[in-house]
């Protein structure tokens, strides 16, 4: 059986955060992992996962004979590790490869509308929208499908969004070797429009910039470029 509440206290931090609805405390920048995150193999986790799911299905009050429900457990377990939350392993990084910038191309490189699905650590529901990257060749140029898979990586994973935009553009830093870095994301949570406040309306934006987009200028110009009408 899944642990409820058995006493005053456990009772009191149950409501605690249930009080706090859609708020949420700050956490670092890293995705919080205990230490033997990684022991377990994946097929024990999905063994496990799905063992638990049948038993929030049973609490819950679904008839886990039905035939559409009884491989919801082993399905909602191989989601969890094999897809959704993939990029919490870091065997599956991209290990992206760079390449002579042999033009010499000197002006900023646009990846825009770049999707991605995410999930809210909170609640566990999708987020999902685009992603807006650019940077400034310090010498070497980078794949563009190996852009679009970094985002993906850092997705596929519990997040917040804020903590997503850091990581995309810390990793495009590290890998590219430059500051001068870029990216925007434009994002819905089912969080707040499946549940809560109910806003199916509301969009949520978040930004890093980094090196050359400090200046007001190129950042500009960056900008510009994402929210032009793409052609159809």
């Amino acid at each position: 059986m899944l642990n409820t509440p058995q006493n005053k206290e456990d009772l009191e931090n149950f409501q605690s955060f249930d009080d706090m609805g859609d708020d949420h405390a700050g956490s670092s920048a890293e995705t919080p992992l205990r230490a033997d995150a990684f022991e377990m193999d994946d097929e024990l986790k999905m063994e496990l996962i799905a063992k638990h799911f049948k038993e929030i299905m049973h609490i819950l009050g679904m008839d886990l004979t039905d035939d559409s429900l009884k491989g919801t457990p082993a399905r909602v377990a191989k989601m969890y590790v094999k897809e959704v939350f993939s990029g919490l392993n870091p065997t599956n990084k991209p290990k992206p490869k760079l390449f002579e910038n042999k033009y010499k191309y000197d002006q900023m490189l646009v990846e825009k509308d770049v999707t991605f699905y995410s999930h809210c650590e909170h609640h566990f529901v999708p987020i999902y929208g685009k992603a807006h990257v650019a940077y400034f060749s310090s010498g070497k140029v980078i794949g563009l499908s190996k852009i679009n898979r970094i985002v993906q990586y850092f997705s596929k994973r519990p997040q917040v969004q804020e903590r997503l935009t850091m990581q995309i553009a810390e990793e495009l830093k590290r890998v590219l070797e430059t500051e001068s870095v870029a990216v925007v994301m434009d994002a819905s949570h089912m969080c707040v429009s499946s549940r809560g406040v109910g806003d199916t309306n509301s969009r949520t934006g978040t930004s890093y910039f980094g090196g050359k987009f400090n200046d007001e200028s190129t950042r500009r110009e960056f900008l510009d470029y994402i929210n032009s009408p793409s052609p159809k």
